[in-house]
């Protein structure tokens, strides 16, 4: 599997190439400001300890405080964090955020532990990176594997140690504890905005599209259920455990209802089982892998049928497999761009909880519709001008804005 960091600083290099930016400043945003790896002690239910291992890891600040998710995943890396820090910065640049980029990570599989060693962990994880966590310094949110209740321990840890309640040290928490409305379905919700406005520019018509989803978590399945709203007939989802297909299409609720009582979409009725790999190369219109880094790769890139594809996760395509989609003629949305809605509302989050004034969950949509779609018109009149993909039009306007602010701020000393 190709390594997420090298594949990161190769996205970086070619959009600093397109900018002739120049050798200094290429150098400065090349690699990450800041990185502290921890090993910490949790006690266990049965009294055992047990030590794990974690990552903070701040990219750029330059544009403001650090931002990005936690996630908790057995297979977590450093480089996977470096990669994922990076891809942060680009992100909140795309949409206009002031935010720089970062990312953590714990080293542990959340389904073997209870709620309270999951408590515990993430009280003590917290406690080991405090020294880079605050409203003004840095900012967590859920990702993989975390939660709104996650975020609500990290809130109350960092809050015992300064001795009053900080609500704005962390977005994604529940909102009788400072979350915003929307936030939950705000990553979703910006993929099907995004989709939208692509397909529309494209010429196809959401009536009559077919849509796969691969990863019907939070993301997917919002995702999912938004954009059967607008008419698209939903084929195929998958989770960890494997997917269902049906040619005439899913009822995306009914099959997140079997999720929440089962644990998977698999065994839904009225679906045929595929594997996640499989899932990709359903014959389909529209692909949103929401799942994992990449699932797309040389491999199978000549056999996906999708004509877009939408990422809401992070990373889900190697570069090579955007080479080949690119000379398809294959559409790609790329994840700092696609994926961007979470982030935004994370943002109005923190600006609602450092005013302690909160917003309808009507005003958050219409300021989310207004951010995603001025980044797609940004993004597309860039790929326009230059006559290059999405992903790269959209990196060369991250790189740029981040590079304006780095000249700006100069050097220290």
């Amino acid at each position: 599997m190709e390594n997420p960091w090298m594949m990161a600083q190769e996205q970086f290099d070619t959009a600093a190439d397109m900018l002739d930016l120049e050798r200094d400043l290429r150098a400065v945003l090349r690699v990450p400001k800041r990185e502290l790896s921890v090993n910490f002690p949790v006690r266990m239910d049965d009294g055992s300890i047990r030590m794990f291992t974690g990552y903070r890891v701040h990219h750029n600040l330059a544009r403001g405080p650090a931002k990005g998710g936690i996630r908790y995943h057995p297979d977590v890396t450093l480089d996977d964090v470096r990669a994922l820090a990076m891809w942060m910065t680009w992100k909140c640049a795309v949409v206009n955020i002031p935010y720089g980029g970062a990312k953590g990570g714990v080293i542990c599989n959340p389904k073997e532990l209870s709620r309270g060693e999951l408590e515990r962990l993430t009280r003590r994880y917290t406690t080991e990176i405090a020294p880079m966590l605050g409203p003004e310094i840095d900012i967590p949110a859920p990702d993989v594997n975390t939660t709104p209740q996650v975020m609500g321990w990290i809130m109350d840890t960092i809050s015992m140690h300064r001795g009053y309640t900080v609500p704005a040290v962390v977005t994604g928490k529940p909102v009788n504890i400072g979350g915003s409305l929307g936030r939950n379905e705000a990553t979703g919700r910006g993929v099907a905005v995004i989709v939208r406005e692509a397909a529309h520019r494209r010429g196809m018509s959401l009536q009559r599209a077919r849509v796969a989803v691969q990863g019907y978590g939070n993301v997917g399945s919002v995702a999912a259920l938004l954009l059967a709203e607008a008419g698209a007939t939903i084929v195929a989802v998958s989770d960890s455990r494997g997917g269902i297909y049906h040619r005439d299409g899913l009822d995306p609720a009914a099959v997140l209802a079997h999720k929440h009582e089962t644990g998977s979409v698999v065994g839904f009725r009225g679906g045929g089982h595929v594997s996640n790999a499989e899932l990709l190369e359903v014959p389909c219109d529209i692909l949103v892998p929401a799942a994992l880094e990449h699932q797309i790769t040389e491999t199978n890139a000549p056999r996906i049928k999708a004509q877009i594809i939408a990422e809401a996760a992070n990373g889900p395509t190697t570069p090579a497999a955007d080479r080949i989609l690119h000379e398809r003629g294959v559409l790609v949305l790329p994840d700092i761009l696609a994926n961007a809605g979470g982030v935004t509302v994370s943002y109005f989050e923190w600006v609602q909880d450092l005013q302690s004034f909160f917003w309808s969950e009507q005003e958050v949509n219409q300021q989310l519709e207004q951010v995603m779609v001025a980044a797609f018109e940004s993004v597309e009149r860039i790929a326009g001008e230059r006559k290059i993909p999405l992903r790269l039009a959209a990196y060369v306007l991250a790189v740029q804005r981040v590079a304006d602010a780095v000249r700006v701020r100069g050097i220290y000393p």
